[in-house]
C-alpha cells in the first residue's frame, strides 16, 4: 500500500474494509501532481489503456477505446436505492439496499486482484468553499483517474479540508468484467455511497459527475436547503462592462453546450457584448447573503459530445479540446495520429480507424465515430472561461431558462408568471423528434427541469423542494422558457439558432430589469416582436410573429399528456403544480 495522505479513521476504514472486497494487488494513493499524472498515463499507453497522440498538433491529448457494449450512461441498470421505495419514487430505479449491497458484493468479490486499486480524493466545487463537497472515488481504471483529474480538483488539499470528519461521499468503481448483464450504477444517498461496477464509460464511472454532482447532491441539496440541477451557467457582459448571469436547464440534444459558449452574433460584438461560460452542465445553487440565488458549476471539466462539434457550432468547445484533452471512443487518423469525428470538418482522414479500434473506410457509409463519443477536457483551456469560474461565491443568479424541443407548441420564448409557476414549467419540460420529411411529430418526452434520470429521489418531492426554495428566497430569478426548434410545414427550423439564441437571452435579461413589456397569453408573458432584436437577422417580422403564437388548441393536447406524467410520478406531485395545471386548461378554454 502506498503512503496514505490522511489519519482519518473513517476514509482509512471504508478503504480497509473496500480493499478487503476487491483484494487490489497494491493500493496507490492520488496526490495531483503533474508528476504522478504523467506516470500513470506512461503506462496506461504501455498496456494499450490510450493512445498518445501527435504531441506537436495535440499537445497532451490522448485517445482511448471503451469496451463495444460498453458506450453510454445505461439508465436502465441505474438504481436509487432507498430504504423505503416510495422514497426513491416511479421514475427512478430501484433496489432495497441491503439486497443490493448483497448483489454487488459478489460481484466486486476479487475484482481487482492482480490490478491496482487507485484512491481519488476530489472536491466538487472550490476545496474551502460554502459550496464544496468531497468525496474519495476507488477504482482500477487509470483512465478514470485521468478523467476525474480533469472533471474534478483532486489532491491532499481536499483530505486536509475534510479533516477527521466523516462527511464524504464514498464511491467505489471496479470494471470487473465489464459485463452488460451484471453492470450497476447504484446510489445509496442515506448512506452518502455510489457503487458503480462492470462499465468503463464516462458517464457511469466519473462518480464525481452526474452520481454524485446530481443525484447524491439534488437530496443532499433537499436536505441542506440547496439545489444541485442540470443547468449550465453563462455570463452575458454589457459594453459598460456589469455581467449579467443565467443559468439554463435543456434535455438531450437541445444544444446546451453551444448555448454555455455561444459566440455573440457580430452586431452585438461590435457593440462590445461578450459572453461567459462558467459551465455547460451542472449547477449547485445557494440562496447568498444578499437574498439573491448564486450559482457555481462544481465541476473543473468539460466532458462533451464530439459528434457535431465544429468551428461553425461551437468554436470555443473546439479550441477547448486542442490540448491536454482525452478522446474517447472518436476515429484515430494513423497519417498524422490526429483525431477525427462526424460534423469535425468536410476532410474525413483516408488512413483510420475507427471508435473500436478497425480499419475505417470513410466511404463505405459506416460511422467512424460513436455518436456519443466524447472529449474530456480542462476548462481552463475555454477561451471564454469566465472569470469567475474559480471564484468560491459563485455568480449570481437573474433568470432561470428552461428550454425543450417542441415542433408546433411551445412559443419560442416566455416567461412564467411566478416561481411557483415557473417551477410548473419546469416540470413540464418536453422534447420530441421530429421527422423532418413530413412534418410529422414523434414521441413527446418528458423531461423535467432537465432532471428526469438525475434525480436522487422521488421526482414529486424534488418539485416540492423547488417550491420550497421559492418561499425562502427573498430576490428570486425570474423563470422562463424557451424553444429554439420551431419548424415550418416542411419541417425546417423556422429559428436560425446557435449565436442568434442571444437575442432572445437580451429580452430575458430585459423582461428582469422591467425595460420591456410583453404580451400575457394563457401560457404566460410572450415578447412583442418590436421588443426583440432582429437587427442584422433575415427574418421577417411576421415569421417571428407566429414563432411566438400560442396554439390553444395543442396546448390542451399536451395539457392531457402533462396530466398522465403527473399521474406517473404519483402520489407526491405537490397540489400547487395540479393548481397551475388546472388554472392553464382553464384559461386556455377561454
Amino acid at each position: 500500500m502506498s503512503a496514505t495522505m490522511t489519519k482519518n479513521r473513517y476514509v482509512l476504514n471504508w478503504i480497509d474494509e473496500m480493499a478487503k472486497m476487491t483484494r487490489p494487488a497494491k493500493i496507490v494513493w492520488i496526490d495531483g501532481t503533474e508528476q504522478q499524472e504523467e506516470e500513470l498515463r506512461r503506462e496506461a499507453c504501455s498496456t494499450g489503456e490510450m493512445t498518445k497522440l501527435n504531441q506537436e498538433l495535440l499537445p497532451g491529448c490522448y485517445l482511448h477505446r471503451t469496451a463495444i457494449n460498453d458506450v453510454a450512461r445505461v439508465e436502465g441498470r441505474t438504481f436509487i436505492c432507498t430504504r423505503k421505495k416510495e422514497d426513491a419514487g416511479n421514475i427512478n430505479n430501484w433496489i432495497d439496499p441491503k439486497e443490493c449491497y448483497a448483489r454487488l458484493s459478489k460481484l466486486y468479490d476479487g475484482a481487482m486482484e492482480g490490478k491496482t486499486m487507485y484512491v481519488i480524493p476530489y472536491s466538487m466545487g472550490i476545496v474551502g468553499s460554502d459550496f464544496a463537497k468531497y468525496g474519495i472515488e476507488l477504482t482500477d481504471s487509470i483512465y478514470v483517474v485521468l478523467n476525474m483529474l480533469i472533471m474534478t480538483r483532486v489532491g491532499k488539499n481536499v483530505l486536509d479540508a475534510l479533516g477527521d470528519e466523516p462527511g464524504f461521499i464514498k464511491g467505489l468503481h471496479a470494471k470487473a468484467q465489464l459485463d452488460e448483464e451484471n453492470r450497476y450504477i447504484c446510489h445509496f444517498p442515506e448512506d452518502n455511497t455510489i457503487w458503480s461496477v462492470n462499465s468503463g464509460y464516462g458517464g457511469n464511472v466519473l462518480l464525481g459527475k452526474k452520481c454524485f454532482a446530481l443525484r447524491i447532491a439534488s437530496y443532499l441539496g433537499r436536505k441542506e436547503g440547496w439545489m444541485a440541477e442540470h443547468m449550465l451557467i453563462l455570463g452575458i457582459e454589457f459594453p459598460d462592462g456589469e455581467i449579467k448571469y443565467i443559468t439554463a436547464a435543456f434535455p438531450s440534444a437541445c444544444g446546451k453546450t453551444n448555448l454555455a459558449m455561444l459566440i455573440p452574433p457580430e452586431f452585438y460584438r461590435k457593440k462590445g457584448f461578450k459572453v461567459w461560460t462558467v459551465g455547460d452542465d451542472i449547477a449547485w445553487l445557494r440562496i447568498g447573503r444578499d437574498g439573491r440565488l448564486w450559482a457555481v458549476n462544481p465541476e473543473n471539466g468539460f466532458f462533451g459530445v464530439a459528434p457535431g462539434t465544429n468551428d461553425k457550432s461551437n468554436p470555443n468547445a473546439l479550441a477547448t479540446t486542442k490540448k491536454n484533452t482525452i478522446f474517447t471512443n472518436v476515429v484515430e487518423n494513423l497519417d498524422n495520429e490526429t483525431v477525427w469525428w462526424e460534423g469535425l470538418d468536410k476532410n474525413p482522414p483516408k488512413n483510420a480507424l475507427n471508435w473500436k479500434g478497425e480499419k475505417w473506410d470513410c466511404t463505405d457509409g459506416s460511422k467512424g465515430a460513436h455518436p456519443n463519443s466524447r472529449f474530456t477536457a480542462m476548462a481552463t483551456n475555454c477561451p471564454c472561461l469566465s472569470n469567475k469560474f474559480n471564484d468560491p461565491a459563485g455568480v449570481p443568479i437573474t433568470a432561470i431558462v428552461f428550454g425543450g424541443r417542441r415542433a408546433r407548441t411551445a412559443p419560442l420564448v416566455y416567461q412564467s408568471t411566478s416561481w411557483q409557476n415557473g417551477t410548473f414549467v419546469g416540470s413540464i419540460m418536453a422534447s420530441e423528434t421530429t421527422a423532418a420529411a413530413s412534418g410529422a411529430v414523434g414521441v413527446v418526452r418528458r423531461d423535467p427541469m432537465a432532471m428526469r434520470p438525475f434525480v436522487g429521489y422521488d421526482m414529486g418531492d424534488y418539485w416540492g423542494h423547488w417550491l420550497d426554495m421559492g418561499k425562502m428566497i427573498p430576490n428570486p430569478p425570474k423563470i422562463f422558457h424557451v424553444n429554439w426548434f420551431r419548424t415550418d410545414d416542411e419541417g425546417h427550423f423556422i429559428w436560425p439558432g446557435y449565436g442568434e439564441n442571444m437575442r432572445v437571452l437580451m429580452w430575458i435579461l430585459a423582461r428582469c430589469e422591467g425595460k420591456v413589456d410583453a404580451k400575457k397569453t394563457p401560457i404566460g408573458y410572450v415578447p412583442f416582436v418590436k421588443d426583440l432584436d432582429l437587427e442584422g437577422l433575415d427574418i421577417d417580422e411576421k415569421i417571428v410573429e407566429g414563432l411566438l403564437d400560442v396554439d390553444a388548441k395543442l396546448w390542451l393536447e399536451d395539457v392531457a399528456g402533462i396530466r398522465e406524467f403527473y399521474a406517473q410520478v404519483g402520489s407526491r406531485v405537490p397540489t400547487e403544480l395540479y393548481d397551475e395545471l388546472n388554472a392553464l386548461e382553464d384559461r386556455l378554454k377561454k
